[in-house]
């Protein structure tokens, strides 16, 4: 059976949008709270993206959502807001999408809105050892809370 995103890329034209729930937590503490839902809009190679949030496929031809941290000869490194170390590179063409708004609830979140950005920037100042404390806290709190009801 063949799955949506197994062709995503020719399913959905540069510049249109489309919606997603979040799994995992390797963009946490920003994304993949339960529920959370992204609108990502396909974007084109020209479009400047460091600091968005972008979709990529994996090394195992999955679908990521990471951080793009900058590039470098049409080298993109990508990084998830959760992850303190580990690093992904790929080719600028290889980026799908890039994430536009964060449906929570009722709640519709622009991820260029000054709130959203200030979030962004305290979050990835704060230091690696810290990050690691808060997302393991995180984790815990997530597994204990949707695996008990």
């Amino acid at each position: 059976m063949q799955r949506v995103l197994d062709n995503i890329e020719s399913l959905i034209p540069v510049g249109e949008s489309f919606e997603l729930s979040v799994t995992g937590y390797s963009m946490l503490p920003l994304l993949g709270r339960a529920g959370d839902k992204i609108i990502l809009r396909r974007t084109a190679v020209s479009e400047d993206i460091i600091g968005r949030i972008a979709m990529f496929r994996g090394p195992r031809n999955n679908i990521v959502i990471h951080r793009v941290l900058r590039i470098d000869n049409n080298i993109v490194t990508l990084k998830g807001d959760g992850n303190p170390y580990l690093k992904e590179r790929v080719e600028r063409s290889e980026i799908i999408a890039v994430v536009e708004c964060v449906l929570r609830g009722n709640k519709v979140i622009d991820c260029r809105s000054k709130s959203w950005r200030a979030k962004e920037r305290i979050w990835l100042a704060t230091p690696t050892i810290v990050r690691k404390y808060i997302l393991a806290l995180m984790r815990r709190w997530m597994n204990f809370r949707y695996k008990t009801k």
